[in-house]
């Protein structure tokens, strides 16, 4: 991986005491009776329930320029979109933050090539099919290319879930077509495992009882990634940089390692912020992608675009960076990580503010799913 070690490191301590005696792990009884419920909650309920009484679902034109196609997410505020083909009648892929890394990091490859005509004059579906010619069958990740994974408002949110974490997405447009052959689409919804969460936290929170698991600390539960002598000892190691490490150390981590977020730390590994696949397209304002050097900006400066030029490094680290302790129940991670937008919660050391361990999105559902 082309990372800075001087920037980049694997916690392998703490000053804290070990809490993985067996006496304080949550039983698998509790964690099976608990599975089960979900599952059987995920089961009898479908994509309509995901569905808001009012909103707006937007779509981009595979014939805009990649230029403008990232402006509209970042002046939308929104992390994907689906991609039209006017030309066939249907909905034929996303537009991802993922493709604007590779985009920045393949023409900063070629160094002289990274202009603005560049992004002004190639069109979303020539980038999908150049994407395509230079990864092969794969998506930039090694994961294999598909075509567009949807769901109809029929299914269960068990099957959007899993559809969601089988293909490693963040999100699943719910499609409604009134032929039986799929012609006239209608985008009804953009489903993510938020919105599923979300659910399941409003079905059972006047119930914890029928979910044991929901009071228990989440340092007791195996789910999730944490430094060592933290959790579960076979959960994943947590990665982590300081806000002096470069963009392009960041943007190699998150497409390598394929996470979606890393937490930004300062020199005592205190959580002052996170980088995050969405916020590459802040680089999009201002034009900002036309002279930036990735090996040059530091983290700090690239986070500090989507900011008030005047406003502190960090100073939305509260709305950016969801947190709990690790004796916090998994009911208040979990409706955390149900708020629009939040798709991880940092656990830190109280006081300090140091790094324990993450839990995301993910994590929760294929715990829950047994996955």
């Amino acid at each position: 991986m082309d990372v800075d070690n001087e920037n980049f490191q694997r916690m392998v301590t703490l000053s804290d005491g070990n809490i993985q005696d067996s006496h304080l792990r949550v039983s698998e009884a509790a964690i099976q009776i608990s599975r089960s419920r979900v599952i059987g909650y995920l089961s009898s309920h479908t994509g309509y329930d995901l569905l808001p009484d009012s909103g707006k679902v937007i779509a981009l034109d595979i014939n805009l320029p990649v230029k403008q196609s990232f402006h509209i997410l970042h002046e939308q505020g929104i992390p994907v979109a689906p991609l039209w083909d006017s030309f066939r009648g249907q909905f034929v892929g996303l537009l991802s933050p993922l493709d604007f890394i590779l985009i920045l990091k393949e023409l900063e490859t070629h160094g002289s090539n990274l202009t603005e005509e560049q992004l002004e004059t190639h069109t979303i579906s020539a980038w999908k099919e150049s994407k395509r010619q230079t990864y092969g069958r794969n998506d930039g990740q090694g994961r294999p290319q598909q075509p567009l994974v949807h769901a109809t408002p029929y299914e269960s949110l068990r099957d959007i879930a899993l559809k969601i974490l089988q293909n490693g997405i963040s999100t699943v447009p719910i499609i409604y077509s009134p032929s039986s052959d799929g012609s006239f689409p209608q985008l009804l919804h953009l489903a993510s495992l938020s919105g599923i969460l979300k659910c399941i936290c409003r079905y059972f929170k006047n119930s914890t009882g029928n979910l044991p698991i929901l009071n228990q600390p989440v340092c007791t539960i195996p789910l999730g990634s944490w430094v060592p002598k933290i959790g579960d000892p076979s959960c994943r190691p947590l990665a982590i940089l300081r806000r002096s490490a470069s963009l392009s150390s960041a943007l190699n981590l998150l497409v390598q390692a394929g996470v979606s977020s890393i937490p930004i730390v300062d020199e005592n590994d205190s959580l002052i912020d996170t980088y995050s696949r969405s916020d590459i397209t802040a680089l999009a304002k201002d034009k900002v992608y036309t002279h930036v050097r990735l090996e040059e900006m530091a983290i700090q400066q690239a986070l500090q675009l989507g900011q008030d030029a005047n406003t502190p490094f960090g100073y939305f680290s509260g709305q950016r960076c969801q947190m709990c302790l690790r004796s916090d129940p998994l009911l208040k991670v979990m409706e955390r990580l149900a708020n629009p937008g939040v798709r991880r919660v940092f656990i830190v050391e109280a006081g300090s503010k140091r790094v324990e361990g993450i839990i995301s999105l993910s994590d929760i559902f294929k715990f829950l799913l047994s996955l």
